[in-house]
């Protein structure tokens, strides 16, 4: 069986590759164990120093990766080499960081000694999505190997140039063979992978629907997992923000990566003192973007990864105007071999709409109009998502306290656009998932955290 890699921006094929059979993927499962039962004794200085140097190829190589990404999945060129330095800085991170957060803690007892010590557990396996190919597998990366794990990757099956170059990536920085290997294999494979002894836990960057049946699987067999999934993150607009900034922070979360993004902006909850005004600087802005080839430095969206996906999103976008919402901008599907999709905006989004209940996985922005803060909080959270949020105010207590005590979501920011941050921790709650990356946090999801007591 070939996968192949399908150019989202002329429907053309990049490239076919051979996927593994079942006996192949069994044995890389092997193999990365065998590898880990090395790795896992080496010192935090050597892995350090390895994860410095990842850094440095992924440095020296980001045209090249970011191209392969505009090609896979349509990214513009300009923001995939921001996503591969974004996979440098996660690197660097748990390079400086990793031994500090790992120490032994000592505990006091009435033993003449007692401790937490935190030790890696052996094969991870990672299930990735398409929307950033590199850094969803970096940010569980780098922490998996500067912990002492190893790991093995199925990512998406449009993106198999991506899921290979990562590997070549950790193998040109020369870690040992074999610490990370990907599966080239479809989605019908995960469970038998999942159920593979080897395997020790799994983590899942996916849908809602992917994660259940990934949780579901894994917790019949005991194994850990951590699942970040959908999300339709609310921006809160309030009556005292600076308008003008918060319409071009909202533009810009609601279009990276063209709108496919967990984390993008995707309700936009606006307080009906200002509904009018922010509607202009937003439709204002929105009108700015260059769609084109991902290649030239001058687009700022490409087509949406593959064309089934554009074409769910219109059907959402179709099945809203027709229960009430009105389209100001976009909402046409392109003509042509291709999977673009325009920048959208749809007001009088109300209950019971794709809009309004539904995540939108692409450039779409759904504004709704709230009679006021208590409102506006409680529309925000009343979907089942909880991924992240954020609020505009000129009021920063106000604000800090929306975003700390009473927004529903993992995590929540203020007069910002929500990102992940190699030093903070990122996952969501209700059907957004659970568990957390990155960060302090993230390190202590795939250890076991284990306590030694020493009596006499």
């Amino acid at each position: 069986m070939q996968i192949s890699s399908i150019n989202p921006a002329n429907g053309k094929a990049v490239k076919k590759y051979q996927s593994h059979t079942d006996t192949e993927v069994k044995n890389r499962i092997k193999q990365t164990n065998t590898a880990w039962l090395s790795w896992k004794k080496t010192t935090h200085a050597e892995r350090s120093m390895l994860l410095n140097r990842l850094a440095a190829v992924l440095k020296q190589r980001k045209e090249e990766l970011a191209k392969l990404m505009a090609l896979e999945m349509g990214k513009p060129t300009t923001q995939g080499i921001a996503e591969i330095e974004k996979c440098a800085s996660v690197c660097e991170y748990y390079a400086k960081n990793a031994e500090a957060d790992l120490k032994d803690q000592l505990i006091k007892t009435e033993a003449s000694k007692s401790y937490v010590t935190f030790q890696p557990i052996g094969v991870v396996l990672a299930i990735m999505p398409w929307n950033f190919p590199f850094w969803q597998v970096f940010r569980f990366l780098a922490p998996a190997l500067a912990i002492g794990n190893c790991g093995v990757l199925k990512h998406a099956s449009n993106v198999p140039g991506c899921a290979l170059a990562i590997e070549e990536t950790v193998k040109q920085a020369g870690f040992p063979p074999n610490v990370f290997q990907t599966l080239l294999v479809g989605s019908d494979k995960v469970n038998n992978i999942i159920k593979n002894e080897l395997i020790k836990a799994v983590t899942i960057t996916g849908s809602t629907n992917a994660g259940k049946k990934v949780a579901e699987k894994a917790g019949l067999l005991l194994k850990k997992t951590v699942l970040e999934l959908g999300g339709s993150d609310a921006y809160i607009v309030l009556e005292d923000a600076d308008l003008e900034y918060a319409a071009e922070i909202c533009v810009n979360s609601r279009m990276i990566n063209n709108g496919q993004s967990c984390i993008a902006a995707k309700r936009f909850i606006v307080v009906k003192a200002i509904e009018k005004e922010f509607t202009r600087l937003f439709l204002e802005k929105m009108q700015t973007r260059k769609a084109g080839d991902p290649l030239d430095p001058a687009t700022t969206d490409g087509p949406m990864a593959r064309a089934d996906l554009r074409d769910e999103l219109h059907k959402q976008v179709v099945k809203s105007i027709d229960k009430g919402a009105k389209c100001i901008l976009g909402g046409e599907v392109p003509k042509g071999d291709n999977a673009y999709y325009p920048a959208t905006i749809l007001t009088n989004v109300k209950k019971g709409m794709p809009a309004y209940d539904e995540e939108m996985f692409g450039p779409v922005a759904a504004i709704i109009v709230a009679k006021d803060e208590t409102n506006a909080i409680s529309i925000a959270n009343e979907s089942i998502f909880g991924l992240g949020g954020a609020v505009f105010t000129n009021d920063k207590k106000r604000g800090e306290e929306i975003a700390a005590t009473k927004l529903q979501a993992g995590s929540c920011f203020v007069n910002a656009l929500v990102k992940s941050d190699p030093r903070l921790p990122f996952g969501g709650i209700k059907e957004s998932g659970y568990g957390r990356e990155l960060g302090l946090f993230g390190l202590y999801e795939f250890v076991n955290i284990k306590t030694v007591y020493i009596a006499l």
